[in-house]
């Protein structure tokens, strides 16, 4: 189990280091300031270390042990100062809770680092609401969304309930349930380029599952899914918005939805 973050001494607030991913920070940062503004509205204080990179899991997933101990070696010295770790993603924070330590098995001082760091590590929503305890956030949405479940979000972290909670409190906004929700989008980090044929109809079924709810815009918890979905929607034609549910939830879902261009901001979109 793990302990309750504790807070820093300066007024109770939580010190938290926000590990922003190399997907949000190379094609939707727009996902890490969500994160900023939530956790900053819980009542934390919240920091990015610029010594971040990658969490390591691709270097992991392709049997690269050297290259993921040294990432995972340099994410801990990056974050271990802090009362927390927190990531917009299920899969990146899944690396660090579950995997971090078991790549040192081997050395006993950095398996009690990579341990004290994975105690202490929370994707976004779960954080917010089982570690923070929030009920409520001040957003607005007008409109139909559904939700899909991220693999490791769902099955490392048991992610599940939590965004569901936090949605069905916002004024505007209509839940309509994924059919096959908990199921692959196709994307799997390596597996998507391993196997594309496969993936492809992962997706496939997934856009299809997504149809089918008739709403108006899909969320997630990883921008890995979001951005295969979006990339499947796009190429089969379909009229449905694509957000990171961090977006919706900090109330920054104004802007265009992920694979827009920039000039979709403008364009008036009719409530669904």
């Amino acid at each position: 189990m793990n302990e309750k973050p504790h807070g820093d001494g300066q007024g109770g607030r939580l010190r938290v280091g926000l590990f922003v991913t190399c997907l949000v920070d190379l094609f939707r940062p727009s996902v890490g300031f969500a994160a900023v503004k939530l956790l900053e509205e819980a009542g934390c204080t919240v920091e990015a270390p610029a010594a971040q990179t990658c969490c390591g899991q691709p270097a992991h997933n392709s049997g690269d042990r050297r290259n993921s101990r040294a990432i995972a070696r340099q994410v801990i010295e990056a974050f271990e100062n802090f009362d927390a770790l927190v990531v917009p993603s299920g899969s990146c924070a899944g690396m660090i809770k579950h995997h971090y330590p078991e790549l040192f098995n081997d050395d006993a001082a950095w398996r009690v680092r990579a341990e004290a760091l994975a105690g202490k590590s929370f994707e976004l929503v779960s954080f917010l609401t089982d570690e923070l305890g929030v009920e409520s956030v001040a957003a607005r949405f007008d409109g139909s969304v559904t939700y899909h479940d991220s693999c490791a979000g769902l099955r490392e972290l048991g992610v599940r309930e939590q965004p569901r909670k936090l949605l069905g409190g916002i004024p505007g906004l209509r839940l309509e349930e994924l059919p096959g929700a908990d199921i692959c989008c196709g994307f799997g980090g390596t597996f998507c380029v391993k196997y594309g044929e496969i993936s492809t109809r992962m997706v496939r079924d997934k856009t299809a599952d997504i149809g089918a709810t008739g709403a108006g815009t899909v969320l997630a918890g990883d921008l890995g899914c979001l951005l295969n979905i979006a990339g499947r929607l796009s190429r089969e034609g379909r009229s449905v918005e694509v957000r990171h549910v961090a977006e919706v939830l900090a109330d920054m879902a104004d802007g265009p939805a992920i694979g827009e261009p920039a000039a979709a901001k403008n364009r008036a979109r009719p409530a669904r």
